[in-house]
């Protein structure tokens, strides 16, 4: 195509090519694999009957078509389109993964009922025990909760504490270093003791977990500022809770935030041990209840359940970070 240029020397002509309107090629490759999946999943015969079959191949052939649609609309969508050009790999390796899953479980039956569920087997638990998932999330969104924010808050003071005061970090420190590599879960015995119920000894696990790596990363940050830092303000008139407030804690804050990445991770870790002994709801309660009756496809639902909230909850942490120390990017 040709396109005029005017400049100060003249009128210049030039071939400037037209702009690619191919279609998305990952887009395309996603709707194949997600469309063999929902083939495989629709036409072949089922070694064990499943629930949820057809729904499933349904899904898997509705996503089929929308990927078919994005390959056509990407590329008209230019830098609006780039997270899905990023993720598009991901996108094909799993419609080969549900295809690929679907044959050794359902229809050729090499992993074997009931330790092993195809993908219909675990949408059929979302269909039809949804509800009770709710309810457990619910419950274990409340244990959590609680857990983890008391426990990160007393971290934090504590972090603080131990790394603005030689007088706290001589007492506390020690404390600290012998009781953070303990894992939580190993109080189990003296929490049940200790505390009136199971609900507030939970709660204390997960406040354990949680509170432990912001202490000891909060510690580390507020002894690593700078000295010149504190002279400068006390050169100023600045007072010691200016300091703490102003100076410390906000140069501690990417390692608080190193801190809170480890406190979340922990605190699920010990939330599902915690809600296994002796919670009458929860993620953690329902994973035991339905490993006892041998209901697996209910325990690999769940298990995407806690995942996808964990992802969710790091994902959020992140955003949370890039807007609050947006202003230290070159110490992140």
């Amino acid at each position: 195509m040709s396109d005029v240029i005017r400049s100060e020397f003249g009128t210049v002509s030039r071939t400037v090519p037209l702009r690619s309107w191919a279609p998305w090629r990952d887009g395309l490759l996603a709707a194949a694999t997600w469309g063999a999946a929902a083939a495989v999943t629709w036409f072949l015969p089922d070694v064990i009957t499943w629930g949820a079959t057809g729904l499933f191949a349904l899904v898997v052939a509705i996503g089929a078509a929308i990927f078919l649609a994005l390959s056509v609309a990407v590329p008209r969508l230019g830098d609006g389109a780039r997270t899905l050009v990023h993720y598009g790999p991901w996108f094909i390796a799993l419609g080969v993964w549900l295809a690929l899953w679907e044959l050794v479980t359902a229809k050729f039956g090499w992993l074997p009922k009931p330790f092993f569920s195809p993908p219909q087997g675990l949408l059929h638990v979302y269909v039809t025990d949804w509800e009770r998932l709710l309810v457990c999330v619910a419950y274990t969104a409340r244990l959590w909760g609680l857990g983890f924010f008391s426990g990160i808050v007393v971290g934090f003071a504590a972090g603080v504490a131990l790394g603005w005061s030689k007088r706290f970090s001589y007492w506390g420190m020690p404390l600290l270093k012998l009781i953070g590599p303990v894992p939580a879960s190993a109080w189990i015995p003296c929490t049940f003791f200790i505390f009136p119920s199971t609900f507030h000894a939970s709660i204390f696990l997960v406040a354990l977990a949680s509170g432990v790596p912001v202490a000891i990363l909060a510690a580390a940050g507020v002894e690593q500022v700078s000295r010149a830092y504190y002279d400068v303000a006390r050169t100023l008139g600045a007072s010691n809770r200016y300091l703490i407030f102003k100076v410390a804690i906000p140069a501690s804050l990417p390692n608080v935030s190193v801190g809170l990445f480890m406190a979340l991770y922990y605190s699920f870790a010990v939330l599902v041990v915690a809600e296994m002994l002796g919670a009458k709801f929860g993620l953690g309660w329902y994973l035991q209840f339905n490993t006892a009756y041998s209901a697996y496809a209910n325990v690999y639902a769940a298990l995407i359940v806690m995942a996808l909230i964990c992802a969710g909850l790091v994902h959020l942490l992140f955003v949370i970070r890039g807007r609050l120390l947006g202003w230290q990017k070159g110490i992140l």
